[in-house]
């Protein structure tokens, strides 16, 4: 597949290590990647100190542009929201009419501060149902990445970690799989977005498991024919 053939990719709250690793994955494997952000000042700065750290590391060339998150979700093909649990609703309110259409990947996690290491869901289920509820059926949520530590993003080699993917339109799911593995991991069908609990759920038990074991774990799925 050429570079003008691959969707345009916006990550928004994307300034984070999440937003960056993601950003960082999918530049090099040729996607062009809008890092979007509440301010244009913050989306600025990622993305000079990502093009600092790949050009440090022998990757010049990368497509990665700044805009604040609804001029970012406005000239993408598909988006990503990586913001905190608190700040979901309130962005997905503001870009809402310019999702309509297009895919969505939810890595948002329920986390409830202090106590991040206890499984806490929403009232709503989970942040992806949530998610699909606020946006309508126009919007194919697609839930992703929940159980993939940001520092890990972070590093230039493959993952030896797997992506459960939920989502109620298997097409969709379908294509974020495809941006799983250009991101160097494997993604799996995980049934609809109800079942994105279960990854969000998986998120604070590796907290404890990071903690007992100082680690970045994640999951793997086993059982499977390599081939």
């Amino acid at each position: 597949m050429t570079t003008e053939s691959l969707p345009v990719l916006a990550i928004l709250g994307g300034t984070g290590d999440l937003g960056t690793g993601l950003a960082r994955r999918w530049a090099q494997a040729g996607y062009q990647v809008i890092i979007g952000s509440r301010t244009q000042e913050k989306a600025d700065a990622a993305v000079s100190d990502l093009k600092e750290v790949m050009a440090e590391r022998g990757v010049a060339e990368i497509s990665v542009s700044a805009m604040e998150n609804l001029a970012a979700t406005e000239a993408a093909d598909i988006v990503a929201i990586t913001v905190p649990f608190s700040h979901q609703a309130s962005t997905l309110e503001l870009v809402k009419p310019a999702l309509q259409g297009k895919i969505l990947i939810d890595v948002t996690v329920p986390l409830v501060p202090p106590k991040v290491a206890r499984v806490q869901l929403p009232e709503g289920g989970s942040a992806g149902q949530i998610a699909q509820e606020l946006l309508g059926e126009e919007v194919a949520v697609v839930s992703a990445f929940q159980n993939v530590a940001a520092a890990h993003l972070q590093e230039g080699s493959n993952l030896d970690c797997d992506v459960l993917v939920c989502g109620n339109k298997k097409a969709a799911r379908q294509e974020v799989i495809t941006l799983i593995e250009a991101a160097g991991m494997r993604g799996f069908h995980a049934g609809m977005i109800n079942n994105a609990a279960a990854a969000e759920a998986l998120t604070s038990v590796l907290i404890v498991i990071n903690k007992q074991y100082n680690c970045h774990a994640g999951i793997r799925i086993t059982g499977l024919d390599d081939d």
